[in-house]
């Protein structure tokens, strides 16, 4: 695993006006912290401020519950929303898949390397063909089958079997649509992967759609899961170039390697505290 200086990062929306930037930085040097990143933007004509500040935690003053007593008089002043994050406190991330391989194969493998910062707890599921590759990462796994006439209640089980263990989730190819109640549970907290450039094809078999349309790329997106299918806040997206010579089988093979890299790139964005979600978008810096 490589090591990095412990961080503390800020990620704060409000009404854009004059002096944020100055308000936040000159809180951090006031306690002796040392910024390392900082990225703004401002949307909406203007209206709306985005901010990302990360500093080191070893020479900062003030303890977690002492930070945010004295930065809560600033927001308060800039309307602002707002949370903190420290890098020790590795985010914990439960992965659900069904029968396809590649993006949970991907994820570990990244994970194993240290290029994902996180913890995973489990891995879920509704097939029992994926235990041997947990098992060999060292990964609890947990099979919990649901049946179209159970999904309710199937879903139910396995939340009530989640409940906190975890800080977000990830549908590794996870072939279920979620139960509204679930989605509500961890809004803005469940990363999927639609094997298409989104809004382009949706739904089930999108490599059949691209064929029959005779696309010249194909791509795919990772996005938040809301209860409107395949219509969440994007996180990430990329292609790859195809042609005529292509068959529904070929872009499906192309695509995979897209799956892969889009999931992974979005679930570093999120385990490193990169996306803040404004209606349904996100910025991400």
């Amino acid at each position: 695993m490589p090591t990095h200086k412990n961080t503390i990062t800020l990620l704060i929306s409000c009404p854009d006006q004059p002096g944020i930037v100055a308000a936040v930085s000159s809180f951090i040097f006031q306690h002796n912290g040392n910024i390392l990143e900082s990225d703004q933007h401002s949307a909406n004509n203007g209206s709306t401020f985005f901010m990302r500040i990360s500093f080191g935690e070893d020479h900062f003053f003030l303890s977690p519950s002492e930070l945010r007593d004295a930065f809560q008089p600033i927001a308060a002043i800039f309307k602002m929303q707002w949370n903190v994050r420290y890098s020790r406190q590795r985010k914990r991330a439960g992965i659900l898949v069904s029968k396809l391989d590649h993006c949970l194969a991907d994820l570990l493998w990244r994970w194993e390397r240290g290029e994902l910062e996180m913890d995973i707890p489990f891995i879920i599921s509704n097939h029992p063909k994926m235990e041997g590759l947990a098992h060999a990462y060292g990964i609890p796994y947990y099979h919990f089958p649901v049946e179209r006439a159970t999904r309710s209640a199937d879903q139910q089980r396995m939340a009530d079997f989640i409940t906190d263990q975890i800080d977000f989730l990830i549908l590794a190819r996870y072939m279920q649509i979620l139960e509204p109640f679930f989605v509500e549970r961890y809004h803005n907290r469940i990363i999927n992967i639609h094997h298409s450039f989104l809004p382009a094809f949706a739904g089930a078999k999108p490599y059949q759609q691209a064929f029959e349309r005779g696309v010249k790329v194909i791509g795919a997106t990772a996005h938040y899961i809301t209860n409107d299918l395949d219509e969440g806040p994007i996180i990430a997206q990329d292609v790859i170039h195809c042609d005529h010579r292509d068959t529904p089988d070929d872009l499906s093979r192309k695509g995979r390697d897209v799956e892969r890299r889009v999931l992974a790139e979005a679930v570093r964005l999120h385990a490193t505290d990169r996306v803040l979600v404004y209606e349904n978008k996100t910025i991400v810096f």
